[in-house]
């Protein structure tokens, strides 16, 4: 690769005073339908967990698990341990993580409308399986064709959001993709209420009317428009002004436009965005993208949002008070997203982060000291403190949707530049999918095995990704997407990471600039 300051960097020169434009209703219509691609997510995470706690989906596909839930004197935290039943909800994500690494290539030379499109359709295919599944193998894979919508719609639609938002307001309409994941969680605990009561054939409404949002998700990946980042990285200079113009509300776009050009220019010359991504200057977005996505699930919100229904039947509560709670805090995961949402670009991500986590330890350490002291292998807890874990997991579920539920994919999808943006999307996807996987797949034997402790092992990953967010991730509220390559030579330690660059092509103007003021006194 050329040297030099617009070579190396996309951008020479930072521009985002000069930005114009506005909230239009081209932006808002554009990324509300984007974001079904979120809701898809969000009603199969949902979905799932009801499921596999309805006594005649257990009877036909898992007859050892519904046995054992059905007879008396078993370890209450041992009750769902089936390998089989995991692989029911897991099989989904490592269908996802190999799809979310197909989809780069597809999202990069096609367009973001492309992998949209393909996530759809897939998505319909797995719900038809699904809903006419007549064995155990058929189930699964409808479960596999629904991974791999979700790796083409993960992989696309946060992409696609970040590159249509102004820059003022790129948080909060990026995070459209976590409000509908949300929506969808929450949906689908009321479906599953619903269902439940629906036998023998409930479960098939409850994975059937998956199609619904998968529909939504195809027609509108057909009638949106393409980004203008995607147009003018294949070429289209042209189109991509005319969208840019259109979406922005105003024709005075040449600074935000001449910004995307020169991106342009660097990413034609990128023929291996994943060899490239792991260039030493391209340290710091690595870091992000594999941390951020990881951390994410390490919270333990997938297990609680996967296997609400099962963990609180485990905890003693009846089948229609278990499904009941899940829709409670899937009510409270779609409430705190909107906190987020008028918070973020005003406050910034790092405060959301680092005070989201904060709540999220307390709320785990007392979870595990209540059923520490009084729940076990063989006793129910009382309705008291029931109750009292019902509140403390709202309120953990609370500090996730304002904190890392819509930051762990909004600061990601931001920060990467345009030659390498699709394959760091699809890090970020697989490793997400990677690590949701290893989690639905391994919750039920660790909650077996480590009984309360479960909660003390993700409240101490918790504490380690809030310090990981104090020391290493700037704030990056109010920084143009193109020009988010130059935040990091301001941050105290990712610029000693970062190669030297030559003071050419107008990069020793660029250098000379203040930083964006940022709330955490990182430079």
């Amino acid at each position: 690769m050329a040297g030099g300051g617009v070579a190396a960097l996309g951008v020479s020169t930072e521009r985002a005073a000069q930005y114009k434009g506005r909230m239009t209703l081209a932006v808002a219509m554009t990324c509300l339908v984007a974001a079904v691609g979120g809701a898809i997510f969000g009603y199969d995470i949902g979905i799932s967990g009801g499921v596999t706690s309805m006594d005649p989906f257990l009877k036909k596909f898992f007859p050892a698990v519904f046995h054992k839930k059905n007879s008396g004197g078993r370890n209450n935290y041992c009750k769902y341990d089936n390998q089989g039943l995991s692989a029911f909800t897991s099989s989904l994500y490592l269908a996802g993580l190999v799809a979310s690494l197909a989809a780069s290539p597809v999202t990069r030379n096609y367009g973001r409308k492309a992998s949209i499109v393909c996530g759809g359709v897939s998505f319909l295919a797995g719900a038809a399986l699904n809903v006419a599944a007549v064995n155990l193998a058929m189930l699964i894979l409808g479960r596999i064709m629904l991974g791999v919508g979700i790796g083409f719609g993960n992989q696309a639609v946060p992409l696609y959001l970040s590159e249509m938002a102004p820059a003022h307001l790129r948080g909060g309409l990026n995070m459209m993709f976590q409000l509908a994941t949300t929506l969808g969680i929450f949906t689908a605990n009321l479906i599953n209420y619903g269902t439940q009561n629906i036998k023998p054939w409930g479960w098939r409404l409850s994975l059937g009317l998956a199609a619904a949002p998968a529909l939504l998700m195809t027609a509108g990946g057909l009638l949106l428009p393409e980004t203008p980042n995607s147009l003018i990285e294949r070429g289209r200079v042209d189109e991509g002004r005319r969208v840019l113009e259109r979406i922005r509300g105003t024709a005075d776009v040449d600074a935000e436009f001449t910004d995307m050009v020169e991106a342009s220019a660097l990413a034609n010359t990128v023929e291996h965005p994943f060899r490239n991504i792991l260039e030493r200057r391209n340290r710091p977005q690595l870091v992000m993208a594999v941390c951020m996505p990881a951390f994410q699930i390490l919270t333990g919100i997938n297990s609680i949002l996967f296997y609400a229904p099962v963990l609180f039947q485990s905890m003693g509560f009846g089948g229609n008070a278990s499904l009941y709670s899940s829709v409670l805090t899937g009510a409270v995961l779609f409430s705190s997203t909107l906190i987020s949402i008028g918070t973020v670009d005003r406050l910034g991500r790092r405060k959301l982060l680092i005070s989201g986590g904060i709540q999220m330890i307390v709320c785990q350490v007392i979870v595990a000291v209540i059923l520490g002291v009084k729940f076990g292998a063989d006793k129910q807890l009382s309705r008291s403190y029931s109750i009292a874990v019902v509140v403390v997991i709202c309120l953990f579920v609370l500090a996730f949707g304002w904190s890392w539920g819509p930051l762990g994919w909004t600061v990601p999808s931001e920060i990467f530049p345009l030659e390498t943006r699709s394959a760091g999307q699809s890090i970020t996807v697989a490793v997400n999918l990677l690590f949701t996987f290893a989690i639905a797949q391994a919750f039920l034997s660790l909650l077996c095995a480590f009984k309360f402790g479960i909660f003390l092992f993700f409240a101490s990953w918790i504490t380690v990704m809030t310090a990981f967010v104090y020391v290493f991730l700037p704030e990056t509220k109010g920084v143009p997407i193109e020009e988010m390559v130059l935040l990091w030579r301001k941050h105290w330690f990712w610029k000693k990471v970062m190669p030297e660059l030559p003071l050419e092509d107008g990069w020793g103007a660029a250098e000379g600039h203040a930083a964006p003021a940022n709330n955490n006194g990182h430079k």
